[in-house]
């Protein structure tokens, strides 16, 4: 999870009973297999004294910054947020990276076109 990000940041209060995201999230971000994933990703934890709710904001390898409310979002969920974004950024510098244009644009006539790599087969 880790290897797409440069920066994550965790806020929370301890005395919130809110912050089991905050802190299953830190716990996944600690974790020996994400940190060698990316030892260069900077890991912030604020712990706050207020009532400002516990959040996790990230920022992508290409600079995108994005927050969570982690009193809603599960930390699982987060994660599986980052991992599906982190596989687009993939994708678009592997084309970036070929000389291709980003986004891919399909015209609406070959969308329209059947496949013809599938085989039929009809049992009777």
């Amino acid at each position: 999870m880790l290897k797409f990000l440069s920066k994550v940041k965790i806020e929370f209060n301890a005395l919130d009973p809110r912050l089991a995201s905050c802190m299953e999230f830190l716990a996944q971000c600690n974790a020996r297999k994400a940190k060698e994933s990316n030892p260069s990703c900077q890991i912030q934890v604020k712990r706050r004294t207020d009532d400002f709710p516990p959040q996790i904001t990230v920022t992508f390898a290409n600079g995108i910054e994005e927050t969570f409310d982690a009193t809603s979002t599960p930390a699982q969920h987060i994660r599986t947020l980052i991992l599906d974004k982190g596989r687009v950024l993939e994708t678009e510098q592997m084309f970036r990276e070929a000389g291709e244009k980003w986004p891919v644009v399909i015209p609406d006539h070959e969308l329209q076109q059947p496949f013809t790599g599938i085989k039929i087969v009809m049992d009777s």
